[in-house]
This record gives structure tokens, sequence and C-alpha cells, in this order.
């Protein structure tokens, strides 16, 4: 399973990356919700873990983007910030967010939502 990290923290998309690769996951990288968009026209993913805060184009842009495209609608999206406020996790399942994490976060926390999540 491939699941896409849109992060623009470099270190912080190794972390999730090893997280996902230790649970037995792909992990293919963008650095904003622009990459992201550019990756996914050559990249399937069967999954988006994305950071709210990016330049360029945010994690909330990038889910609306995706929700209304016919061909990402399915594929679930988990935003994973340092947001801790009601406000922008409403704001992210508004968009179409599947799931709203608050960093830091563990690999069983981040592999334990993505199973939930996949059960939906």
């Amino acid at each position: 399973m491939k699941i896409m990290i849109v992060d623009d923290d470099k270190t912080t998309r190794k972390i999730l990356g090893l997280y996902l690769v230790s649970s037995g996951y792909e992990p293919v990288y963008a650095e904003n919700g622009l990459d992201a968009i550019e990756k996914l026209a050559y990249n399937e993913v069967d999954f988006i873990l994305t950071d709210l805060n990016m330049p360029y184009m945010d994690g909330l842009e990038l889910t609306k983007t995706l929700r209304a495209d016919s061909s990402f609608k399915s594929v679930p999206i988990m935003l994973i910030t340092t947001e801790d406020d009601d406000i922008d996790r409403e704001l992210a399942f508004e968009a179409g967010a599947n799931g709203y994490m608050v960093k830091p976060v563990t690999a069983e926390a981040v592999t334990r939502n993505i199973k939930n999540i996949l059960k939906l």
C-alpha cells in the first residue's frame, strides 16, 4: 500500500516515512500541496497524510482540490499538524479529511489511525 506524505519539513517527512516503512507501507513524498498534485499525476496512492500549514498550497486546499477531483474522491486523507484547534479540525473535516492528528505523533498512533480510517 502506497501512502503519500505531504509536509514542507524534511525531517517530518523522513520520520513519518520511517513509521510507514516499519508498518509495511510504501511512502511517497511531497513538499507541499502543489508538489503533491504534480506527483499524484504519476503515482497511484492509497492514502494521503498531509500537514496543514505549508507554502504554495496548504493541507486544506490540497484536501479540497482532491475532493473536487473524481479520481481522488475516495482516497483517504488524514491531516497531521501542530494545530490543536477545534476550528482547524472542523475546517479539515469540512474540506473532506477523514482524520486529524496533532503533532508530535507516534508510529503506533499513526498506523492505528490509518487502519481505523481504512476500516471505514
